[in-house]
């Protein structure tokens, strides 16, 4: 845990399992507020973010971005503040030295919605110019439930059994996120 004025280095925590050996993020995080790194297969470091609840927030990220959702280090503050989590984010970012993790592009992968839209055909992005609104809604539900079942596809593969369910409306946009 930590006080006011003695911030882990992110190089003393020790590395956890993304998914443990069931296939599921440790529940010892739902609920907990604090800050997180995730690292990739090799233990590369992929990201770091802050949560109220770290549980969901990796849940995000792991349909994001599946490949790269191997390990974290994580710590947990008790008596948040929004300073508090940003100075240690802050200086996990510096103490690893890439600042592109940091870069809007690499935020967008892990905190955006996923855009169904750029896995179109070229003869969906047609169909798509070319009809009316509903027709072009029920496109994007069509495409947006192709890329969630490639998601859905990874996840198993790296051993995931959480349940994950999509929001039903987002799909409409086009866009997948979890409810």
């Amino acid at each position: 845990m930590i006080t006011e004025t003695k911030i882990p280095s992110l190089n003393t925590l020790n590395y956890l399992p993304y998914l443990d050996e069931n296939g599921v993020i440790s529940e010892n995080l739902e609920k907990k507020i604090g800050v997180y790194a995730i690292f990739d297969e090799n233990k590369q470091l992929r990201f770091i973010g802050y949560s109220r609840d770290i549980y969901a927030s990796l849940q995000q990220h792991l349909v994001r971005q599946p490949q790269q959702c191997y390990w974290l280090k994580v710590e947990i503050i008790t008596r948040p503040s929004r300073t508090i989590l940003e100075e240690i984010k802050n200086n996990w970012t510096e103490e690893n030295g890439d600042l592109s993790i940091n870069n809007q592009e690499n935020q967008n992968l892990w905190t955006q919605p996923i855009d169904a839209k750029i896995y179109m055909t070229e003869e969906e992005k047609e169909t798509y110019k070319n009809s009316d609104e509903l027709a072009q809604i029920k496109l994007l539900k069509i495409v947006s439930r192709r890329v969630q079942a490639d998601i859905e596809e990874t996840l198993k593969q790296r051993g995931n059994t959480m349940k994950i369910r999509f929001n039903p409306k987002l799909k409409e946009q086009g866009l997948l996120d979890l409810k």
